[in-house]
C-alpha cells in the first residue's frame, strides 16, 4: 500500500491511555487518516520524513477564542476587564466590516497554526465570514456569535442580527464538508443578558441541535453582582433556566463555588480554562484541580489575544499546571500528562470530535504536530510528555497537519498568503483603532 506521508523513526506522544508514548515508530498517513503506526519496515509513501530526534503529538485545541481580536493585540492593556471591554474594545468593534474581520481571523489562524493549534472554538461577529475563512485555510472550528441583550423586557432574538447570521452559517457551513466547521449557539454571559433572552437562545439551540458557548463567572464582580441580582451564582441561575440542557462549553469558570462545580459535573458542562488571560486581567485563579477531580471536562483556551497576548497553547499548558501547583501547595497537582490532555483529548471532547481527533491512533484523523527536539532546550529528554508541557513553546513546531493536510512546515504556510495577510493587518489596525 502506498501512503501519502510516512514519518519514520519518530517518538510519538499518542495521548492513548494504554500506550501514551511510543519510541522509534513509523507513522503512515493516507488521505485524512492515520492508517499505520508500526515499528516494522516495508511501508512505502509518496513522501518519507526521517523523524530521528523528533516528536509527533496530536494537534492542539484552543477551546475559547475571539480570533478577530488579534487586531487589538496590545490595545488598551493593563486595565480591568470592565474598563478594557466597555471603554476601549467595544467602541473599536463598532468599526468591524466582514473584510476587516477576515484579515484579523486569518492573522489569528496563522499564529495558531504556526504554534501547533489545529482547532479553535470561537465567539465573535460575522460568523459566516469566520466559517468561510476557516474552510479556506483548512483548520477545524466551532463558531458562534454571542447574544447580548441588556433590556430584558424588549429583547427579541429574532430581530437580533445574531439570529440571521446564525441561520446563514448553519445553512452554509454547519457540519458541511465532513464537519470541519460546526456552528454553536452562544450567550455572552449572565451580566450582559437576562432570562428571556436565554430562553430564546435555548429554543433556537434545541431546534437546530446546536452546542452552546458562554462566559461563566469570569470575574469576582460578575459573580457577586449575579448573586445580588438573582440570589444565586451564574452557574446556578443558568442551570435553573435550562441553559445547560444542551452540550455546553463554559469559558473561564474562575469564581465557581463547590456547589457550582458539582452542577457543572452533573450537567456535563465542558470548561475552557484561560490561565494567561485570567492572570493578565487579574480576574482570579480558576479551581481547575477541583473541577477535574469532580469529573468536569476541562480544556484550554487563549481567549482573545488582546487580553493574553498570544495564541500559543504551550504557554497555557505550562501556566495551567504551575498555577494549580501553587494554589494547592502540591507539586503533584495537574501533572504534565493532564496539561497535555487538556490541550488535546479534552479539547476534542469540547468540540464533539473525540471519536476522530485528539490522539495519535490508527483510524483517527491526521491532526498532528511534528516537533524537533534537536535543540538546546529539548535534547536532554527523560520523558517527552514532560518536555512538551514544561519546556516547549510554539516556535518549536516544525510541521502542522490537519486532516492529513500540511498547513505549515518550517516557517512556510501552505494555505495562507502570509505577506498579504501582514500587509492587510497593518492597514486594518489603523482603521479600527486609529493607531
Amino acid at each position: 500500500m502506498m501512503l501519502d506521508i510516512l514519518f519514520k523513526n519518530a517518538t510519538v506522544v499518542t495521548m492513548a491511555m494504554d500506550t501514551p508514548v511510543l519510541e522509534n515508530v513509523n507513522v503512515g498517513i493516507t488521505g485524512r487518516k492515520i492508517t499505520h503506526i508500526k515499528k516494522d519496515e516495508g511501508l512505502t509513501a509518496n513522501r518519507v520524513i526521517d523523524c530521528t530526534g523528533k516528536v509527533i503529538m496530536p494537534g492542539l485545541y484552543n477551546c475559547h477564542s475571539h480570533a478577530g481580536m488579534t487586531m487589538f493585540r496590545g490595545y488598551a492593556n493593563d486595565r480591568n476587564l470592565e474598563d478594557w471591554l466597555f471603554n476601549y474594545i467595544v467602541p473599536a468593534e463598532r468599526k468591524w466590516t466582514p473584510e476587516l474581520l477576515k484579515t484579523g481571523v486569518t492573522l489569528a489562524m496563522a499564529e495558531m497554526i504556526a504554534s501547533g493549534t489545529i482547532a479553535f472554538t470561537d465567539m465573535y461577529f460575522f460568523m459566516d465570514t469566520i466559517a468561510k475563512t476557516v474552510d479556506e485555510v483548512g483548520m477545524l472550528a466551532n463558531i458562534s456569535n454571542a447574544v447580548v441583550g441588556f433590556d430584558k423586557d424588549s429583547y427579541d432574538f429574532h430581530k437580533d442580527n445574531v439570529y440571521e447570521q446564525s441561520l446563514i452559517a448553519i445553512e452554509e457551513y454547519h457540519n458541511k464538508k465532513d464537519g470541519r466547521v460546526k456552528i454553536d449557539a452562544s450567550i455572552h454571559g449572565v451580566y450582559t443578558s437576562h432570562p428571556p433572552a436565554w430562553k430564546q437562545v435555548m429554543d433556537f439551540a434545541h431546534k437546530y441541535e446546536l452546542d452552546l458557548h458562554l462566559h461563566l463567572s469570569e470575574t469576582k464582580t460578575e459573580h457577586e453582582n449575579c448573586i445580588k441580582t438573582y440570589g444565586k451564582t451564574p452557574a446556578q441561575v443558568f442551570a435553573e433556566h435550562g441553559v445547560f440542557d444542551r452540550n455546553t462549553l463554559a469559558a473561564h469558570a474562575v469564581w465557581v463555588s463547590d456547589e457550582d462545580i458539582q452542577i457543572l459535573a452533573d450537567k456535563k458542562v465542558n470548561v475552557a480554562h484561560n490561565p494567561l488571560s485570567n492572570l493578565k486581567l487579574a480576574s482570579g485563579l480558576a479551581p481547575v484541580a477541583k473541577m477535574l477531580e469532580a469529573g468536569v471536562n476541562v480544556s484550554l483556551g487563549t481567549d482573545g489575544v488582546s487580553s493574553n497576548n498570544s495564541h500559543d497553547l504551550f504557554e497555557e499548558m505550562k501556566m495551567a499546571s504551575l498555577l494549580q501547583k501553587y494554589a494547592t501547595g502540591d507539586p503533584a497537582t495537574l501533572p504534565a500528562t493532564i496539561a497535555l490532555k487538556m490541550a488535546t483529548v479534552n479539547g476534542a471532547i469540547c468540540q464533539g470530535r473525540a471519536d476522530e481527533s485528539g490522539k495519535i491512533a490508527e483510524g483517527f484523523d491526521a491532526d498532528m504536530l511534528l516537533l524537533d527536539f534537536n535543540n538546546p532546550r529539548q535534547t536532554v529528554c527523560y520523558d517527552p510528555m514532560l518536555n512538551l508541557a514544561y519546556s516547549t513553546n510554539g516556535r518549536d513546531i516544525e510541521m502542522t497537519l490537519c486532516r492529513g493536510q500540511v498547513l505549515y512546515e518550517k516557517g512556510e504556510f501552505t494555505t495562507i498568503d502570509i505577506e498579504k495577510t501582514l500587509f492587510e493587518a497593518r492597514k486594518a489596525q489603523s482603521i479600527l483603532t486609529g493607531k
